[in-house]
């Protein structure tokens, strides 16, 4: 009997060694296995997915086999490890080992999205409604409640963005790209605002968000930014109005067809800073980190009156009859290649306004603005949001009008 107790004991372990050797063959053979693929493939892992129903899904596609064994491998070598969500890229050649240790890292494929410095709100939702692999959540919904979906219901949505390139997995939703950027812009201004001048006229940050959306719009070129900005702080210092061509833009909305005339700068929307007094009521665009500093920062000087060269730079003068000058020199004897904004490197330059519509900039005296401008493309206008208060027109000593050049 004790010798049968013993063979018996022996066959159960020769059995069980062989058993554990062929387990560990097994094992091995599903790790080492290559992927079923014969071209690069992405692995899409909603969230909440488990690694064991996600080897279940590939087995299943035929992209793999032994599920059951790999799912094994992860239990008692991955405990308590998590699946991240989002896309993981296959290769053909790629083991399942491979795969494993992709999701071990997190190695998740990653997107971007570029928020562009003058966007306006308008733009930002039409750039986040076209990238596929964002989860769209705001389809449908105004403005207004973005902002609610947001956390920040009440808060008008212009110039609340930081521009910048945004980094996602699929999966991330709009609404949490968008709270990126929101919080990215409060990060943004708040350390600008610390830093800022001590004579700037503004009592809170949103003015100087304004500034410098006014900044952002009215020239591409890095160093006049901090010019620009001293010529709008000095005019509402003395009383003079803005009279920037942006605002007007802004404030007729989808009725701006790609050019001005004398009577829609005359006319009294909040945003017609050729009719009201002092910045506009909100910003209008996004703008970027220079922006904001040269808003906050204005470059000293005693110039009131610029006008656009034709290159995108601009002249600056000090008083109104040397600012017509600059405005029948560049203005009414336009070049051939002019341009509103700087041309890039190798590609020609996407205009603020269009090429054949004069660019008036402030100060310039409406008798300098043709009556009709020659028909050009219509440029895409912002949409104002009809929430925004009218602001009533402030009476403001505005210099007199010079006569129009023969």
């Amino acid at each position: 009997m004790r010798r049968k107790l013993l063979l018996l004991l022996e066959t159960g372990l020769v059995l069980a060694g062989l058993a554990l050797g062929a387990s560990a063959w097994k094992l091995n053979s599903a790790l080492e296995q290559p992927l079923n693929l014969t071209q690069e493939q992405l692995l899409d892992v909603p969230a909440g997915s488990t690694p064991g129903g996600t080897f279940n899904r590939m087995e299943a596609n035929g992209v793999l086999k032994d599920a059951f064994w790999l799912r094994l491998y992860w239990r008692f070598n991955m405990e308590g490890q998590p699946l991240h969500s989002g896309e993981y890229r296959m290769t053909p050649g790629m083991t399942a080992r491979g795969l494993i240790g992709v999701w071990q890292r997190g190695e998740v494929v990653q997107y971007s999205l570029t928020l562009v410095e003058g966007w306006t709100f308008r733009q930002v939702r039409a750039a986040l409604a076209k990238h596929d692999k964002l989860e769209q959540t705001l389809n449908g919904l105004s403005d207004s409640e973005v902002m609610e979906k947001l956390g920040h219901g009440g808060v008008f949505p212009e110039g609340r963005f930081f521009p910048d390139t945004y980094r996602f997995v699929r999966g991330m939703s709009d609404a949490e790209l968008l709270e990126k950027a929101y919080s990215r812009l409060d990060e943004v201004l708040a350390k600008e605002w610390n830093k800022r001048s001590a004579d700037v006229p503004y009592t809170e940050p949103y003015q100087a968000l304004i500034m410098a959306s006014l900044v952002e719009k009215e020239t591409g070129v890095p160093q006049e930014r901090g010019q620009i900005a001293g010529v709008f702080v000095r005019r509402m210092q003395v009383g003079m109005l803005l009279q920037t061509d942006p605002t007007v833009i802004y404030g007729l909305g989808e009725r701006y067809n790609g050019k001005l005339t004398r009577a829609l700068l005359k006319e009294a929307t909040p945003y017609n800073t050729y009719v009201i007094s002092g910045l506009p009521p909100t910003p209008i665009s996004m703008v970027g980190r220079e922006a904001i500093h040269a808003a906050l920062n204005p470059v000293p000087g005693s110039s009131l009156y610029f006008v656009a060269r034709g290159d995108g730079s601009h002249v600056f003068s000090d008083d109104l009859d040397a600012h017509n000058n600059a405005v029948r020199e560049f203005q009414l004897k336009r070049r051939a290649d002019y341009r509103s904004s700087p041309a890039p490197a190798g590609s020609p330059a996407a205009s603020e306004f269009p090429e054949s519509t004069p660019v008036v900039s402030p100060g310039t005296a409406p008798a300098a603005v043709p009556q009709e401008s020659p028909e050009e493309p219509s440029q895409e206008a912002p949409q104002v949001n009809p929430e925004v208060p009218p602001q009533a027109p402030v009476e403001t000593p505005v210099e007199p009008e010079p006569k129009s050049p023969q």
